[in-house]
C-alpha cells in the first residue's frame, strides 16, 4: 500500500510523496493509519496543505442509462501550511477515521466483484494541487453485517455482484451520498420465487438500517419487487437467527404474491420507495449459526485492476 510519484502538477523537479499505511484493512467506523513521506525537489516548496480521501467509484444516473464517476467521500486533512526545503525529506502521520457507511469490499481475505475503495493523496502547493494517486484499501464487514450476509448463504444463496449508487434511500438517515447493493442470486427452493435478492446495509455506531429487495420479475409470482427494512442493535444483529428470519420473510412472498400484497417498487433515480412487501422482519433473538463465507465473494482485483477501475472513473465522470 505504497506510491511514490513525482508531483506532476508542479513541473521537473518537484517533490515526491510517498503514503504509506500501517494496514491494508479496515471496517466501516474505523480507522486508517500511516505516514505521508515528503521528499524536497530542486527548490522550497511551500505546502499549503496535505489531505487525504476516500474514493470509490459510483453509478449515477444520466437520462435513460448510467455513468461512472468517481466520488469522494470523505476527507481528513493531515498537514497545514509548512515550507518544504530543497532535499528535505519529512514524515507526516495521521490516523484517519473511516466513516460508518463505508461500503464493504472485502470478505474473508477475498474481494467482492464489482467493488473497490482506495485512498487518494492530495497535496497543494502555490495554489496548484496534485491529488496523488490512488491506493486500494480493503473494507471488511462490520460483525453485524456478516452474519446477514452468511445467513443468505446458508439459505443456498450465491454472490453475484456489488456496486454503489448515486442517490440516497427513503426514510433512512443517511450520511453519504451513495448507497452499496450486494447482490445475490438464489438457487434451490428460492430459485423459482425470486430473480434476485440485494442487501443495503447503513451503518451507524448504534446498529444498521438494512433493507432488502427481492426481484420478483424472473419467478413464477412475477409482480414486482418486495421490500423489506428493519433496524438492528449491532449486538442483537450476532445473536439473531438471520437465517430463520430471511427464509420466514422470503417464504411469505410467494402468500403475498397470491393475494395481492402490498409490494415495494424499487426507484432507478436514486432511492428505494418506503414501501413493504409482505410482512416485516421479525426481530427476535435467537442463537445463530455463525455460518461461513466461502461462496460469498468471487473474482480477483489485483492492484493494477484496481488502478484502470479508479483511472476509468476519473475519465469518465470525474469527481462529484
Amino acid at each position: 500500500m505504497v506510491f511514490k510519484r513525482m508531483l506532476g502538477a508542479f513541473g521537473v523537479g518537484a517533490p515526491s510523496v510517498d503514503t504509506v499505511l500501517s494496514t491494508a484493512r479496515t471496517r466501516p467506523g474505523g480507522t486508517l493509519e500511516g505516514e505521508v513521506r515528503l521528499k524536497g525537489g530542486d527548490f522550497d516548496a511551500e505546502i499549503e496543505h496535505i489531505t487525504l480521501g476516500l474514493v470509490a467509484r459510483v453509478e449515477i444516473e444520466h437520462g435513460e442509462g448510467e455513468q461512472a464517476g468517481l466520488g469522494e467521500f470523505s476527507r481528513t486533512e493531515v498537514s497545514g501550511p509548512f515550507t518544504l526545503a530543497k532535499g528535505e525529506e519529512r514524515v507526516v502521520g495521521f490516523r484517519f477515521p473511516v466513516p460508518w457507511e463505508t461500503p464493504i469490499s472485502e470478505i474473508g481475505g477475498q474481494p467482492l466483484t464489482g467493488m473497490a475503495v482506495g485512498v487518494r493523496t492530495e497535496l497543494a502547493i502555490a495554489k496548484a494541487v496534485d491529488k496523488g494517486d490512488l491506493d486500494m484499501v480493503a473494507v471488511e464487514p462490520l460483525p453485524s453485517q456478516l452474519r446477514i450476509l452468511e445467513a443468505l448463504l446458508q439459505l443456498g444463496f450465491g454472490f453475484k455482484a456489488a456496486d454503489l449508487e448515486a442517490g440516497r434511500l427513503h426514510g433512512v438517515r443517511q450520511e453519504l451520498p451513495f448507497y452499496q447493493e450486494i447482490e445475490f442470486y438464489p438457487s434451490g427452493p428460492y430459485s423459482g420465487l425470486v430473480g434476485e435478492v440485494e442487501v443495503t446495509f447503513v451503518a451507524d455506531a448504534a446498529g444498521l438500517h438494512v433493507v432488502l429487495e427481492a426481484d420478483k420479475r424472473a419467478g413464477r409470482y412475477s409482480s414486482g419487487d418486495a421490500i423489506g427494512r428493519f433496524h438492528v442493535s449491532h449486538d442483537d444483529a450476532l445473536v439473531t437467527d438471520w437465517a430463520g428470519e430471511l427464509g420466514r420473510w422470503l417464504d411469505s412472498l410467494s402468500q403475498y404474491a397470491g393475494h395481492g400484497g402490498h409490494h415495494g417498487h424499487h426507484e432507478r433515480y436514486g432511492h428505494h420507495e418506503g414501501h413493504h412487501g409482505g410482512p416485516g422482519l421479525g426481530m427476535v433473538a435467537a442463537a445463530g449459526a455463525a455460518g461461513v463465507v466461502g461462496g460469498l465473494v468471487a473474482g480477483e482485483v489485483v492492484e493494477e485492476v484496481v488502478e484502470e477501475f479508479f483511472e476509468g472513473g476519473e475519465e469518465e465522470g470525474g469527481d462529484w
